[in-house]
């Protein structure tokens, strides 16, 4: 049976050639992706759907999608995919994550031109017949201080870029080790440091819990009087109102905006009506060659899947052959989470991952299992890394990977112990699967326990001294918490010991202080997982 996709956004017709030259029949229906019961009508009869970002594809138009097999996204974002619902219906969501980089990091240096010499105003000025000398007074950019906050594939061309114009680059980024920075040649600080020292401040970093309203009247009243600030990344990294009063008491000379809280913004948004301020209507994707690296790329891999099954850019889907799948998975799933759990409980710049596969894990394919630990790992941080792209993240930032294979040497068939060496200290974590398929952790900080993995869990570091374990039960209770299974361990008598908890919803924010006033008790960790993994059983 020939394949069939269907194309419902604006496309490069060259995404057409790639799926016919494949010998995979297309619909080129452009504008399609707008009219949701027009596409509803006929996506059922479609293997493939290849959009950007006009078209909806929520749960309604999956569950409509009865032969589908795969979503491909010319581009990085998919925030308008369904994702969950994608994936329980065994559908491949793929993206293009690199295609757009030099264009996007493009657009920022043009942006930070454009403010540096004020040259959208000067241009209305002079074409109203003024000439306005004295009142344009730009800057310039050569000699001053440029701030990256996010050096990673975009953030790192930016870079090399402000290098070129005899810039002083500084670079903010938990993940750029200080080799990274050295090969790059720029200088790695903190945030505070950043905002403090910088004449220019670009943002190239993903929006997630720890990175939205990064800048906000706080960081801000840290930066120079007189920076400027550029943001060609995501909506939601700048607080817009306390830009706005920034920029109005000339704390901020000028902004270059690209992406807004919310898109497309209002037509009486405030910074439309200040001269210091440009905007642009997201395009730091928007050039042709942009636009055709990422038709064809994902023309390609969606043809490779429907063709041959050989999975490249998925976000909901690991890259291993069907052969190995079943046996496979639960590892999968395993490796995942023992990248998370590191990686929620780290915030400090991860210098090397140590990966250990003993007995069975050993002899699998662990080269998935690598990338899926990593995945786990950066996915705090960027929330739409992949197993594809998490070691060339990983890479960039030039975290240093080590993997070892070692016959069987416990009780255990085959297990997977992940260390992760950070600029402050060592984290270790050992999980395995039980025949039930389960991912269950059996070690922490060197120390034995048993644990389920959950959605909503809560780890705790403690010393071992009696009372303890009424104690957190009681204040849990006390507050709603319901606490589904509790697994203990120590080193020994009165030393120190660790909680799993596998709680029924997340833990609130007032019960994590309560519990810290808990003699004995030293951390709480609130960690979440995620809530499909039954699907990989």
């Amino acid at each position: 049976m020939t394949a069939r996709v269907l194309i419902s956004d604006q496309l490069s017709l060259t995404a057409v050639k790639t799926f016919q030259d494949r010998g995979i029949h297309v619909d080129y229906f452009p504008d399609l992706g707008k009219d949701k019961q027009e596409l509803l009508k006929i996506i059922g009869s479609y293997h493939g759907l290849a959009i950007r970002s006009a078209t909806p594809v929520k749960r309604k138009i999956i569950d409509a999608a009865v032969r589908l097999k795969v979503i491909g996204r010319a581009g990085i974002g998919i925030d308008n995919v369904d994702v969950s619902a994608a994936s329980r219906r065994g559908i491949i969501v793929m993206n293009t994550p690199f295609g757009n980089s030099i264009t996007t990091a493009e657009h920022a240096i043009a942006l930070l031109f454009a403010v540096a010499r004020q040259v959208p105003e000067v241009n209305i000025s002079t074409k109203a017949g003024k000439w306005e000398k004295n009142r344009f007074i730009g800057v310039e950019v050569t000699g001053k201080v440029l701030g990256i906050v996010g050096c990673g594939n975009i953030g790192s061309i930016v870079a090399q870029r402000g290098i070129g114009l005899k810039m002083h680059v500084i670079a903010f980024d938990p993940f750029l080790s200080e080799g990274r920075a050295e090969e790059l040649g720029v200088q790695k600080v903190t945030l505070d440091d950043l905002l403090v020292r910088s004449d220019f401040i670009t943002l190239h970093t993903p929006l997630t819990d720890k990175t939205r309203n990064i800048i906000d009247a706080s960081a801000l009243a840290k930066m120079k009087n007189g920076v400027r600030i550029i943001n060609c990344a995501r909506g939601g990294l700048i607080v817009e109102q306390d830009l706005i009063e920034a920029i109005k008491s000339g704390k901020v000379a000028g902004a270059g905006i690209d992406v807004f809280e919310v898109e497309p913004p209002a037509l009486d948004n405030p910074l439309f009506f200040l001269e210091q301020v440009v905007c642009t209507p997201h395009l730091g994707a928007s050039t042709s060659e942009a636009q055709e690296k990422v038709a064809v790329q994902v023309a390609e891999q969606m043809s490779d899947y429907l063709l041959k099954d050989s999975i490249s850019n998925a976000i909901n889907m690991p890259a291993i052959t069907a052969e190995e799948s079943q046996r496979l998975r639960p590892f999968i799933k395993l490796a995942e989470v023992l990248g998370a759990f590191a990686g929620q409980l780290t915030d400090e710049d991860i210098q090397r991952v140590e990966i250990l596969f003993d007995g069975s894990t050993a002899g699998m394919n662990t080269r998935a299992l690598v990338s899926a630990a990593l995945a786990g790992l950066i996915r705090p941080q960027i929330a739409d890394v992949n197993m594809v792209s998490a070691p060339i993240i990983a890479k960039e930032r030039g975290i240093i990977l080590s993997e070892t294979k070692r016959d069987k040497s416990s009780a255990f068939d085959g297990y997977i112990q992940l260390t992760l060496h950070t600029s402050l200290r060592m984290r270790s974590v050992v999980g395995t699967c039980f025949v039930d398929g389960k991912p269950r952790f059996i070690r922490i900080k060197n120390i034995n326990l048993d644990a389920e993995v959950g959605r909503h869990m809560l780890y705790i570091t403690n010393k071992d001294i009696p009372g303890i374990i009424g104690m957190i039960g009681s204040v849990c209770g006390r507050y709603g918490v319901n606490i589904a299974n509790f697994a203990l361990g120590r080193d020994r008598p009165g030393g120190d010991a660790i909680a799993l908890l596998y709680l029924d919803e997340s833990i609130p924010v007032d019960v994590l202080s309560k519990l810290l006033t808990v003699q004995g008790i030293k951390g709480v960790h609130p960690l979440e997982f995620d809530p499909d993994f039954m699907k990989y059983y």
